[in-house]
């Protein structure tokens, strides 16, 4: 796809289709990036996003089974 550069200031910008937008999941703010001689423009990846897929909490439950929840008030013994 073609698009013209558009004088935004002493800069230049484009206007980016928001069937573009959507497809890359764009929002307002991108990670740009050189590569070459290419611009690349990116999603911005959240921080620890996907931890948590998958995850079903009833299958830790047999290592509560396992883990002692009162020791007690004495000192430990080496």
């Amino acid at each position: 796809m073609r698009i013209k550069l558009v004088k935004v200031g002493n800069s230049k910008g484009i206007i980016i289709p928001a069937a573009l937008l959507a497809s890359c999941e764009l929002k307002e703010s991108v990670d740009l990036q050189i590569e070459g001689k290419k611009l690349v423009i990116a999603a911005i990846q959240e921080p620890r996003a996907g931890w948590f897929d998958g995850y079903h909490a009833g299958a830790d439950e047999a290592m509560l089974d396992a883990i002692p929840i009162n020791e007690g008030d004495d000192e430990w013994v080496w």
